[in-house]
């Protein structure tokens, strides 16, 4: 009997053992530690660009936010904004007739990327017509929780190229050589290299920026030996900095965006932004916005932008004036942007 009842407990586990299913964790549960995105290319890009001048045409103001960084900074002629006012802006802003072209696509790291492009309308701006205007646009997208978000927007007015200028005279005592030292904080960098500008130790400047810098300006999109040589034919020894606003994209890159004023140049200065990054230990310039001339708010018209300010002001087209920027240029990139 004692057999009998030891061979039915044992078995009895056997079939316990058998009968013990191995369940698949549910197939909703995120493993990783972290939530990733896949790598943003130039493709997605333009397409996200695109998505959020559709959802302003469209009057989709719910998606226009979702697609914006909750720490979003636009950078206007009349202010920079926030998140909220870009959102409250565009509700007076309607584009039409919206043409895209020039699409340059920069790669930031892993999690992040800057759009730059030209972009053609006409429309309404608080219910009264605006003509045809033409601008150049950047923006920068950065994955949040596997989200692609924009966090950063520029434009400037579109404006020709200046006649070449006259071979520079060469500085009659060269500033020394000298060894930067940049850091996390994007003012600070910004700084220094306005400082070199002042001195006009060019080499200092240039060893500032990664060999795929590029820069915006109302007259065309620079490379890095653009931007040096543009800033060799400049004078900016008087120039007064200002209304320093700065932002994280990611870990290993930051934006700063500030106020440039010039004698000679607009009464009110230029708005100008840089993406600094983190490259082996070392912080370098990648990316430069400049030329968005401030203009007053309360004048007449729109803000061309796709987050159109809620006092947007008028993008006149009249006759370029000198720039503060400090790559006035005299050649374009030698790697034209590549057409839609």
């Amino acid at each position: 009997m004692k057999k009998i009842l030891v061979i039915i407990a044992v078995l009895t586990v056997a079939a316990a053992c058998a009968t013990t299913p191995t369940t698949p964790p549910p197939s909703n549960v995120n493993t990783a530690a972290t939530p990733t995105a896949v790598a943003l290319t130039e493709a997605d890009a333009i397409a996200k660009e695109k998505a959020v001048w559709d959802s302003i045409q469209k009057k989709d103001y719910v998606a226009f936010a979702d697609m914006l960084a909750e720490d979003q900074l636009e950078v206007l002629d009349v202010a920079v904004y926030d998140k909220a006012g870009s959102v409250a802006g565009v509700k007076e802003f309607e584009p039409s007739d919206i043409t895209f072209s020039d699409w340059k696509f920069l790669p930031v790291d892993k999690d992040a990327g800057v759009i730059v492009y030209t972009v053609s309308f006409k429309g309404k701006y608080q219910g009264k017509d605006f003509p045809l205007a033409t601008m150049r646009a950047s923006s920068a997208w950065v994955n949040r929780g596997g989200k692609w978000l924009a966090v950063f927007h520029q434009e400037c007015v579109q404006k020709p190229a200046p006649a070449p200028a006259p071979p520079a005279k060469a500085a009659a005592s060269p500033a020394p050589a000298t060894t930067a030292t940049t850091g996390a904080d994007p003012a600070a960098n910004e700084k220094l290299v306005w400082d070199f500008f002042k001195n006009k130790n060019y080499d200092a400047f240039a060893a500032l920026l990664l060999p795929e810098f590029l820069e915006v300006e109302p007259d065309g999109v620079y490379d890095k030996a653009g931007s040096v040589k543009g800033v060799s034919m400049m004078d900016v020894s008087k120039a007064v900095l200002s209304d320093w606003k700065t932002a994280n994209l990611d870990a290993d890159a930051a934006l700063v965006t500030y106020v440039a004023k010039m004698p000679g140049g607009p009464a009110d200065g230029e708005r100008h932004s840089t993406i600094w990054v983190n490259r082996d230990g070392k912080w370098l310039a990648l990316f430069h916005h400049g030329g968005t001339e401030i203009t007053k708010p309360g004048a007449a018209g729109p803000s061309a932008s796709p987050s159109a300010s809620p006092s947007a002001s008028p993008h006149t087209m009249a006759s370029p004036s000198m720039k503060a920027s400090p790559a006035m240029k005299a050649t374009p990139a030698t790697s034209p942007m590549k057409p839609m």
